[in-house]
């Protein structure tokens, strides 16, 4: 691989978002350990912006450094909960938990993106969305994460608004694609105005 643009993501959903944007590209998994970075620049005490930031530039600058030709776009979503990161569950009963304390309130999420070329980064964009969530019973909690699992267990807050997961909002202010993990209308624009893709 010496050319092209490479998606420093093993994401299966910002990978589809790039397929139906009709961008051509490659998928490298960079292998960054993020809940040790994120630890240590929650205990430094960066705000949860920033961290999805610095995670992004991490993750495209690793990949850029062994593909230096190409167009290296690395993402990160983080999830704000009262000045408070909450990652991505590690079972059932910890996301129930999750869910309990997100049922009723707003919360943030933070979905950046990098782009580099040549090991240097080019661009970047930050989408922040306001996400208020419904008043739900600790029953209804429960058996939708049993229901889905599968496919909510990757997710950072145990949702998929692109599936069964807006049923959980009364309403969401802000990038519905940032929502998904990539700000895609935004990166298109940057692809265009450099010339990576034409239109």
């Amino acid at each position: 691989m010496t050319c092209g643009i490479v998606l420093a993501s093993k994401s299966q959903i910002r990978s589809l978002l790039m397929e139906k944007a009709g961008i051509e590209f490659s998928t490298v998994d960079p292998a960054i350990d993020e809940k040790e970075v994120k630890l240590s620049y929650i205990s430094n005490n960066y705000p949860a912006r920033d961290i999805a930031d610095v995670l992004a530039d991490m993750k495209a600058r690793k990949i850029s450094n062994r593909f230096s030709d190409s167009i290296v776009i690395g993402c990160d979503q983080i999830l704000d909960f009262n000045s408070k990161i909450l990652s991505k569950a590690k079972d059932q009963e910890e996301l129930i938990h999750q869910l309990k304390q997100l049922q009723g309130n707003k919360h943030k999420l933070h979905s950046a993106c990098v782009v580099y070329k040549a090991q240097k980064p080019e661009w970047r964009f930050i989408g922040s969305v306001s996400m208020t969530m419904r008043n739900l019973s600790d029953r209804y909690i429960s058996k939708y994460v049993q229901d889905n699992w599968d496919d909510i267990k990757h997710s950072v807050g145990g949702y998929q608004i692109e599936n069964s997961g807006i049923s959980l909002f009364s309403k969401i202010d802000g990038d519905y694609f940032s929502v998904l993990g990539l700000p895609i209308i935004q990166l298109i624009d940057h692809l265009l105005n450099r010339g990576v893709i034409e239109q």
